[in-house]
């Protein structure tokens, strides 16, 4: 079986140039940054094997309409990323956490055991928390809005600085007199 061809482009963003991983239908296969790059390659090697043998890489333009959804996002749009495609592989549980992810809307933050209990699996907070730091794909899928328990920022594969960023950057876009609705614990 040939390997999958993937494409990478980088895009700049406020909080830094954006690695872009498409697919040849343009789904969004990866995002994260350049001072993570080796996480990145890591995951894709996880999820589609080995670089030459599971997939291939080179670069390559994303598609305009995602190129202008991210940038959209970052000029202030809050529902600009609902309609990028995504595909990921790994385990059925890490997509179901990845799919609830997606699920809170941007502003609001959620524990790693209120989107246990909103999945229905309000004992694999733990679980979700592995799933939730091995997301591929950053801001997309926003693992960014998974606090602790306390509501204290908590690890961000992208570092804390973005993630601190990107939680002020989508309380920006929200109406006057919105308060996040996110359910501590």
């Amino acid at each position: 079986m040939a390997p999958e061809p993937l494409f990478l482009d980088r895009i700049e963003s406020p909080i830094g140039t954006m690695l872009v991983i498409t697919d040849a239908a343009g789904a969004l296969r990866a995002l994260d940054w350049p001072d993570h790059e080796a996480r990145m390659r890591r995951l894709l090697r996880r999820h589609f094997g080995a670089e030459g043998t599971g997939f291939t890489l080179a670069a390559r333009p994303a598609p305009a309409a995602l190129r202008e959804a991210l940038l959209a996002y970052f000029a202030g749009r809050a529902d600009a990323l609902g309609g990028i495609a995504v595909r990921t592989g790994g385990t059925a549980f890490q997509r179901a956490v990845w799919a609830a992810l997606r699920g809170i809307p941007a502003g609001e933050t959620l524990s790693y055991g209120a989107l246990a209990a909103r999945m229905g699996r309000p004992r694999a907070v733990r679980a979700v928390g592995l799933a939730n730091g091995a997301n591929p794909v950053a801001i997309v899928v926003p693992c960014h809005r998974v606090t602790g328990a306390d509501g204290s920022l908590t690890g961000y594969a992208g570092g804390l600085e973005r993630k601190r960023w990107l939680l002020a950057h989508e309380a920006a876009m929200q109406p006057r007199g919105w308060a996040n609705a996110g359910t501590p614990g």
